[in-house]
């Protein structure tokens, strides 16, 4: 069975609800997964927007949401999970909101696609530091990668 990524809060494809955006709470959308490999010590997440400022003429991939060394025996993220800081040893890392925690769609112009991307890991994260990002992540996760799940939503204001 392959690692799938799902949400109760919106299908595949579809429109992430406004209750998990900007103009609504602001929360972070209930997440499920299974499938998750053997050998999987740990599970990342992000969550960015590739279509940031604008879809029609996109410059920069937005990061939303950065979530790591979740355990491989859980089964998901409650709504609102990403709000609060994680119980160790789950750590976030910070976004291109320049903090840490969940940040919701909140595009300035047109429809944005959302991806919700869990990699599945053959090790656990060392603690990538204050002020540590994507590039961060990416580098810690290189050569660790088992599998990866995509949950993609779309939102416009």
């Amino acid at each position: 069975m392959p690692l799938t990524l799902t949400s109760p809060a919106f299908p595949p494809d579809g429109p992430i609800p406004r209750r998990h955006t900007c103009d609504g709470d602001d929360l972070s959308p209930p997440l499920a997964w299974s499938g998750v490999p053997p050998g999987c010590l740990s599970l990342a997440l992000l969550v960015d927007d590739p279509d940031a400022p604008d879809p029609a003429a996109p410059k920069r991939i937005w990061v939303h949401w950065i979530r790591y060394n979740l355990p491989p025996a859980s089964a998901g993220l409650a709504e609102g999970a990403g709000n609060s800081a994680p119980e160790r040893p789950v750590r976030d890392a910070v976004t291109d909101a320049r903090s840490q925690g969940y940040h919701g769609p909140c595009p300035p112009i047109g429809r944005h696609r959302y991806y919700f991307r869990l990699f599945a890991l053959d090790g656990v994260l060392p603690d990538l530091g204050p002020g540590a990002g994507r590039a961060a992540l990416e580098q810690a996760m290189a050569g660790h990668l088992l599998e990866t799940a995509v949950l993609m939503g779309t939102y416009q204001r």
